[in-house]
């Protein structure tokens, strides 16, 4: 028959040069790595292209074993899902798991398999209609996804709280969040989007998240955090609150941090109509500041604005805001930089490790945007 779960199939081979990696011009957003990962067909969650493939392998470590998730199989029908199907096979012992389609779907889930290595293979051919493919996994030391949750004994009774594992790369997933950190989520959010828009994790690792249901409350602004946009929205019953690890060891983690002195490679001196000067000073940079703000001589390639903390402290993320309305400038983008003696510079590379992170700022001049450091930055100075 056509749903063949632990059989033995021919034909399930995939050229796919290296493990963790993804093939083929049916791909999707894909973001895989050894402990877990997101993958979707290409234009997820509208129609599919038609005759396309895409060829992912995913290779947990060693002596643990992949559990994947499907967050969505929508696949036109078709006699032995012959037009489109999706197919996953287990090299190590030849067994496979499919082929799915809308008219044969997986039995469950949640698919537990007994293998570090997974091929997950996507074809299409001709077809008119289908979503296509959303699929997360998770090593085995890693058990839940974000479409599992753990519940936890409430406590107080009004609060039920949850511990979810969330894979990487579920940033740019389908769906919506509604809500910011200060105010909690919608209980109908993303569960794991909201989490990287809360700054609880990064999206490029995944990773525990701790949160509680609470009593809702009547307005949910929207807000800008990691890379995210939330949804303005109301009435919801329940609220989704996340938890840093650290804030339940550290009741004052998420304090603002005072700042000694500003430095700043150069600022604008600025004549306005009238002949008069207005110095755009590094000490303008502070977040509260009325009127205009910190800015860099318009000349100056390469700027940077200092922060001198006065003694070394952990910083747990960063809030930028526009000069203002009535001076409508602001940072689009940004690099980070810290020192704990204010000569020997490192910088600041995420959790991934592989590159400096590149932050995304803000899209006008008086929105606020929050961005996480994960790992915090322990230091002094901060660029």
């Amino acid at each position: 028959g056509p749903h063949q779960e632990g059989k033995q199939r021919q034909g399930t081979a995939c050229l796919s040069p290296l493990l963790g990696v993804s093939a083929g011009n049916g791909c999707g957003h894909t973001l895989l790595t050894p402990h877990s990962g997101t993958l979707s067909s290409k234009n997820y969650p509208g129609t599919y292209p038609n005759h396309t493939m895409c060829c992912w392998r995913l290779q947990a470590p060693p002596g643990t074993s992949l559990l994947l998730a499907f967050g969505d199989v929508d696949l036109e029908p078709s006699e032995h899902c012959a037009h489109s199907s999706l197919l996953l096979a287990d090299p190590q012992t030849g067994t496979a798991y499919g082929p799915y389609c809308r008219n044969s779907v997986p039995s469950a889930p949640l698919l537990v398999t007994n293998s570090s290595t997974v091929t997950v293979l996507f074809n299409s051919t001709s077809h008119r209609s289908g979503r296509g493919l959303l699929l997360s996994y998770a090593s085995s030391q890693h058990p839940g996804t974000h479409y599992t949750q753990e519940h936890v004994s409430p406590d107080p009774p009004l609060t039920m709280c949850f511990s979810v594992y969330c894979p990487a790369g579920c940033k740019d997933i389908h769906g919506d969040i509604w809500g910011n950190p200060s105010q909690g989520y919608r209980d109908t959010s993303v569960l794991c989007k909201a989490a990287v828009h809360a700054g609880v994790i990064a999206d490029e690792l995944g990773g525990q998240v701790t949160l509680s249901r609470e009593k809702g409350i009547t307005l949910y602004e929207s807000a800008f955090a990691n890379g995210l946009h939330s949804k303005r929205g109301s009435l919801s019953e329940k609220r989704l609150v996340f938890h840093k690890v650290c804030c339940l060891l550290s009741p004052v983690c998420d304090d603002v941090l005072e700042v000694a002195a500003f430095n700043a490679s150069s600022w604008w001196h600025e004549v306005d109509t009238l002949g008069q000067d207005r110095a755009w000073m590094a000490e303008r940079a502070a977040l509260g500041t009325t009127g205009h703000s910190w800015a860099a001589e318009p000349s100056t390639e390469a700027a940077w604005l200092e922060l001198d903390l006065g003694t070394r402290r952990n910083v747990t993320g960063i809030i930028t805001k526009g000069s203002s309305e009535q001076h409508d400038y602001y940072v689009m983008s940004y690099h980070v930089s810290s020192s704990r003696d204010g000569k020997n510079w490192r910088p600041y590379r995420g959790s991934s490790g592989q590159e400096d992170k590149v932050f995304e700022g803000n899209a006008d001049s008086h929105g606020e945007v929050s961005n996480a450091f994960i790992p915090p930055i322990v230091a002094r100075y901060i660029r």
